[in-house]
């Protein structure tokens, strides 16, 4: 039946959530236009440029590419999720103090795969840091800063 929804129910950023989402939406469009989490960007729609990257069950995915429906059951990390109410997560205090970001279209999806990163390698080289982020495109800052932010990171979280 043309546009029916599915219920779907799914944790974001730790707390449950439930939506109808049609069965075309990607979960970029969910995320931003029925759950209000509008911190995942649009860059490109097509899966090239990691704007829109999410954690969804351990593993970081361009939510363009995923339907909203998909998330049935999952458990899903937006950027809106990476700070806490005490304060920023190191991450994003080290984004800011290294200027690793100027238009901001770009820096939510950095965000999202760097703490994914951290989180399974809490000190990578310089070299991985740059494989790990290759799925991010950004056209203002040319990298050398976002990768510093994230050295910078790492070293701010093993103290």
């Amino acid at each position: 039946m043309p546009g029916s929804k599915v219920h779907v129910t799914t944790t974001i950023n730790g707390e449950n959530v439930e939506f109808l989402a049609e069965p075309r939406q990607s979960l970029l469009e969910v995320l931003r236009d029925t759950v209000q989490l509008t911190g995942s960007k649009e860059g490109c729609n097509d899966g090239n440029c990691g704007a829109c990257t999410v954690d969804m069950d351990g593993r970081i995915v361009d939510s363009c590419l995923v339907l909203g429906v998909e998330a049935e059951g999952a458990s899903i990390n937006t950027v809106e999720g990476i700070a806490n109410p005490d304060g920023l997560h190191p991450l994003q205090q080290a984004f800011l103090e290294n200027a690793a970001l100027q238009c901001g279209i770009c820096t939510p999806g950095f965000l999202v795969a760097s703490k994914a990163l951290l989180e399974k390698e809490p000190n990578p080289s310089e070299e991985r840091i740059r494989m790990w982020l290759a799925g991010n495109l950004c056209r203002c800052t040319g990298y050398d800063k976002i990768v510093k932010a994230v050295i910078d990171a790492a070293q701010q979280m093993a103290s």
